[in-house]
């Protein structure tokens, strides 16, 4: 997903969305996600120093409502006056300081029991977002919500523009708990009714909050705008220039980098020549464009992307092609986070794939074995401690092991910096579900073939 890729700078959008609400006045995050996500999310608060409230876990998405409510009852929980700063991990902001003046001005709102959105005034007529119509002043820099507008189209955004007092619809919100669970239980409780059993019945696992499944995906998906601001009479909008952009599509980047003379945004090992308009990122190798103009181009290490920047909207076409024939590179990152540390592809071909592990100090992988295929690892940093059958011994930096198939094996860190090694598998099938597991210190359950 976006949010965890680092497509404005050094640090993912999750870890810039972080960043901009650490410190002063603000409490340890509370992360709602998908189960799947959550290693890579983890080891991404850490990479910050950050320690979160909770990381929850979502057994299915159900859009922002269900999400609001599940956060808003752990919250309560810990104080029933406590004030709930709800944000998209995939926007950018530019201005935070205008962003933290923005959220004070919403503050001052929810101490009187109302519930804040965010207002971007256009810059743009703009159909690819919703509107808020100001109503009254209600407050220093804030306003009544005189409604919500759905995405226009062309003609009505350009007189949205010109007539003034319409935001776009940031999708950012600053509730009181109490207040939002209210209006929650009055305008959509059957919403609430299946969030709080979620939450009652959620189980802790390793760092992560587990929501109870049965309970929750009896939530009706449906957003907050649906369900609670387009129908409550506490609605109320504070406009905030910030330099927002909710980056929808790969030519939003385009629209906030740096350009050449030629209009061009380049990022990694690029050479370009009679290119013009265009944003061309490489993660992993050169990439030479020439003759192309608005062109699109994006490399990563198991996937190349070419399209026409007017067209950018359209990749979710293709994503839906590679989901019809069974593809994975849409929904599964060639760096897998477990609570270990990493395992990332290298190479495949036929009966053999090639693996980088790291492995954190002091973490251990389970005690498994293999049916179907044999292993030789290669000690790249660090040090490990193999178990292998019936054998216990350490390997350092350029030293190996061969684990043949059917043998019980294990491998620790037990060093104060992070082991890597490769992994050479080698049979006549090596899918992820060819692993079963005898002992385990994250509490993952023996006999579980899969790779977690």
């Amino acid at each position: 997903p976006k949010q965890l890729l680092p497509l404005n700078s050094d640090l993912s959008m999750l870890q810039e969305t972080v960043q901009r609400v650490t410190g002063t006045g603000f409490a340890p995050p509370l992360i709602i996600c998908n189960e799947a996500h959550r290693f890579v999310i983890a080891e991404q608060l850490r990479a910050l120093d950050v320690e979160p409230d909770k990381i929850i876990l979502e057994p299915e998405g159900r859009n922002t409502a269900p999400a609001a409510a599940v956060a808003a009852l752990l919250l309560a929980r810990q104080d029933p006056e406590a004030v709930m700063l709800l944000l998209p991990s995939d926007h950018l902001i530019e201005d935070v300081a205008g962003f933290h003046a923005a959220v004070e001005l919403a503050g001052a709102a929810a101490d009187k029991g109302d519930l804040a959105t965010f207002g971007i005034p256009p810059v743009r007529p703009e159909t690819g977002y919703g509107y808020i119509q100001r109503g009254e002043p209600h407050g220093k820099g804030c306003f009544r919500v005189a409604r919500f507008v759905e995405k226009p189209d062309a003609e009505t955004a350009r007189g949205y523009l010109s007539d003034g007092g319409y935001d776009w619809n940031s999708g950012m919100f600053l509730f009181p708990v109490r207040s939002y669970l209210d209006e929650l239980e009055r305008l959509k409780p059957d919403v609430l009714k299946a969030c709080r059993p979620s939450v009652a019945e959620a189980i802790q696992d390793l760092d992560f909050l587990r929501l109870d499944r049965e309970a929750f995906v009896k939530a009706e998906s449906v957003s907050v705008d649906y369900a609670v601001m387009e129908h409550t009479d506490k609605a109320v909008v504070v406009p905030v220039e910030m330099g927002w952009n909710d980056v929808g599509a790969w030519s939003a980047l385009w629209d906030l980098g740096e350009k050449d003379e030629h209009g061009n945004v380049v990022s990694g090992d690029v050479i370009i020549h009679g290119t013009t308009g265009s944003y061309i990122r490489s993660e992993n190798k050169l990439v030479a464009a020439v003759g192309l103009d608005n062109t699109i181009i994006v490399t990563t290490d198991d996937a190349v992307l070419v399209i026409h920047k007017d067209h950018a909207q359209d990749v979710k076409v293709i994503v839906d092609k590679l989901e019809n024939v069974g593809r994975t590179e849409h929904k599964v990152h060639s760096r897998v986070y477990r609570p270990w540390g990493y395992y990332q592809l290298i190479d495949a071909g036929d009966r053999f794939q090639v693996k980088q592990i790291g492995v954190k100090p002091g973490s251990k992988l389970s005690l498994q074995m293999h049916h179907h295929r044999a292993e030789h690892w290669v000690i790249v940093s660090g040090t490990a401690n193999i178990t292998r059958g019936d054998e216990t011994f350490v390997l350092h930096e350029n030293q190996s092991t061969y684990i043949p198939i059917g043998m019980k094996h294990s491998l620790e860190n037990p060093g104060k910096v992070p082991l890597r090694l490769i992994e050479v598998q080698s049979g006549a099938y090596l899918g992820e579900d060819d692993i079963v597991r005898f002992e385990d210190r994250y509490g993952r359950v023996p006999g579980v073939t899969e790779r977690e």
